[in-house]
């Protein structure tokens, strides 16, 4: 039975299960505040109620210890109640504890803030962490998005297809993890950066509309809003627009905002739309916050980010995509495209979506047509074998009647983080890794056997 159960139970006797979260002893009686994932519950300890081999155990209990309560749910008199706690208006009267578990002391008061504690002590004993109501709080909101994204996706028609985490190092932005074959001596699978390509594969084979919650890899130097690994809500459609993509992503977020967050206000619906020379001139960034009043938790102002550039220059003077290769650029453009002419100028179906100050998302309209791809890796570098090399399995499928399609992904990580008014997404994620990619609970990474990496064909030179 859990523990915010009790409440109604008035008169009954009861089994509850829990940590002991406090302690707090007064000569021949005590108190106990047992714990469990619901909620906290008085428990009176008087040894004349205790059947004999729990009075011995009155003096051993200590905080963190796993008990099992069977007693007496008592209502508290009207000048005992504690309003401040959910079962503040009753108590149970112990008649027998059992031990399941003792527990050393932990390494860190449970009831501090999570503000004065070092976050590398933190993230060790991250088990430990994961006991605070706040902690177990952020967990409980993001299964619930997901639950709520997938039934709203559902009704929307779009089926939840699993794509390989195993997969090729492709030139896509950011720099792979990659994983060594044991069967292919020499050759190497990469962690995905996202499904992008895997997603379009599956326009290709005709599934329509497409989601998935991704994990994602991207071996990056970490800060308080991106990890090396980490969550998207992927989706991509079949025969859609621009304006198809954001009005059902808006809907989405309209939706998960006032069933989960009823507290708090949108600013603008619909979600302005903003292009990225308005933002670069009014903000100077392409993720602007547009609160009208930045002090308040409980203010969220969305807004699209549109027309944004195709390409843009890197530090040497090259041409490379804004996005990713495989965004499409406006209609009116793609003549100068197929030209290479006038490549500045050339804007994409790029958008963003923003929340806060925080891009949460982005997605675009993709080239589904080969020639216009081979074209787009041209002009950023890319010619000859290379392209066949990395790319020759996407062209390949768009040469095979791949029809017109576009999607967007969405950081869970950090929509969560905004919406649980965290300043980092580290607070919203389970498991999380410190800022140079450590993980100090699980020491990794870690160094491997010499025979595993012979059986690998790998020898590491210092």
């Amino acid at each position: 039975m859990s523990i915010i159960e009790t409440t109604n139970l008035i008169g009954q006797e009861v089994n509850v299960v829990g940590w002991v979260d406090t302690k707090r002893d007064h000569g021949k009686i005590a108190f106990i505040d047992l714990r469990d994932r619901t909620a906290k519950v008085q428990v009176v300890l008087v040894p004349s109620s205790l059947d004999e081999a729990s009075k011995s155990l009155m003096s051993e209990i200590k905080p963190e210890w796993v008990i099992r309560i069977r007693g007496l749910v008592k209502a508290r008199p009207d000048r005992l109640v504690n309003p401040d706690l959910a079962t503040g208006s009753i108590e149970i009267e112990a008649l027998s504890i059992e031990v399941l578990n003792t527990a050393i002391t932990p390494i860190f008061p449970l009831d501090q803030d999570k503000n004065e504690i070092s976050e590398e002590l933190r993230l060790e004993y991250r088990y430990l962490d994961l006991r605070r109501p706040e902690m177990y709080d952020n967990l409980v909101k993001r299964h619930k998005i997901n639950q709520l994204v997938r039934n709203f996706l559902d009704k929307e028609s779009f089926i939840e297809v699993e794509t390989p985490i195993l997969t090729k190092s492709t030139p896509e932005g950011a720099r792979d993890f990659i994983v060594p074959s044991r069967h292919q001596i020499g050759s190497f699978y990469a962690l995905p950066q996202s499904p992008q390509q895997y997603k379009q594969l599956l326009m290709a084979g005709g599934v329509e509309r497409y989601f998935q919650i991704a994990r994602c890899f991207r071996d990056e130097d970490t800060r308080k809003d991106r990890q090396p690994e980490f969550t998207q809500l992927d989706m991509e459609m079949s025969f859609v627009s621009e304006e198809d993509i954001m009005a059902l992503n808006e809907k989405l977020l309209i939706e998960l905002v006032h069933t989960l967050y009823p507290e708090k206000k949108i600013q603008s619906i619909p979600f302005p739309r903003i292009s990225y020379a308005e933002a670069m001139e009014k903000y100077g960034n392409d993720r602007p916050d547009i609160r009208e009043d930045k002090e308040d938790n409980d203010l969220l102002a969305f807004c699209w980010i549109i027309d944004f550039p195709q390409f843009e220059k890197t530090d040497q003077g090259n041409w490379t995509f804004s996005h990713n290769p495989f965004s499409a650029p406006r209609q009116e453009y793609m003549e100068n495209l197929m030209a290479t002419k006038d490549i500045e100028n050339i804007i994409s179906t790029q958008y963003d979506i923003v929340l806060n100050g925080f891009e949460i998302g982005g997605g675009s309209i993709r080239t589904h047509r080969p020639e216009a791809l081979r074209k787009v890796l041209e002009i950023i570098g890319y010619k000859g074998e290379i392209v066949d090399e990395s790319f020759g399995h996407i062209l390949t499928a768009l040469a095979s009647g791949t029809p017109p399609h576009g999607g967007i992904a969405w950081g869970m990580d950090r929509l969560l983080a905004v919406l649980q008014n965290e300043t980092s997404i580290r607070e919203v994620i389970a498991f999380p890794k410190t800022g140079d990619a450590h993980d100090p609970m699980m020491q990794s990474p870690s160094s491997v056997s010499i025979e595993q990496l012979l059986e690998l064909g790998i020898s590491i030179k210092k």
